[in-house]
């Protein structure tokens, strides 16, 4: 489904990645959660797992997929975030969520979420919005309560030994289904 550019107040323009953006997207968000660049923001993964976040097929099987979509986020036509939006019922997922490091910490991702929460409320007239967390990630968990998701203490394995998501460099990593009911 094909939406047009948008313009938010903060001058972000949204609109859903193409082929042609899947390596920039990769990009993007191993920079917001993997290696020493990812510690200039604040959601970095570095301490918890090395390796890689997401690869080309990963992001283009979101962009082919007919149930999801993967939101761009562009600033003066710059690629500064994007989220993974996927139609699952009554409900949406919300993933592969990234900001650029250097621009965390200063509103972007409120702007980000509550749009993302609204394209799904509106497209798909989804009631409430699922994600999953590392259950280790405290700061980011609160992070996510603070903008009204619940902690379900629903918990999945982390998937030891596909290093397609990471290497895992502690063995309590699972990931805790996080939902919001959407107004």
């Amino acid at each position: 489904m094909e939406t047009t550019p948008r313009p938010a107040p903060s001058e972000l323009t949204f609109r859903d990645a193409t082929e042609a953006d899947a390596d920039a997207l990769v990009a993007l968000i191993e920079s917001a959660y993997r290696g020493d660049a990812s510690r200039a923001g604040w959601t970095t993964e570095a301490d918890i797992l090395e390796g890689q976040r997401t690869d080309p097929e990963g992001v283009l099987n979101v962009i082919k997929s007919p149930d999801s979509r993967l939101l761009t986020v562009e600033r003066d036509g710059v690629l500064v975030a994007c989220c993974q939006l996927e139609h699952r019922g009554a409900a949406a997922y919300f993933g592969m969520f990234a900001v650029r490091p250097a621009l965390q910490g200063g509103g972007l991702g409120k702007v980000i979420i509550a749009e993302a929460e609204r394209t799904v409320r509106e497209v798909w007239g989804a009631r409430e919005m699922h994600m999953t967390v590392i259950s280790v990630r405290d700061d980011l968990i609160a992070w996510y309560e603070r903008r009204g998701y619940r902690r379900t203490g629903r918990m999945t394995p982390f998937p030891y030994g596909d290093e397609r998501f990471g290497v895992p460099q502690r063995d309590d990593l699972r990931f805790e289904l996080l939902v919001k009911t959407l107004g």
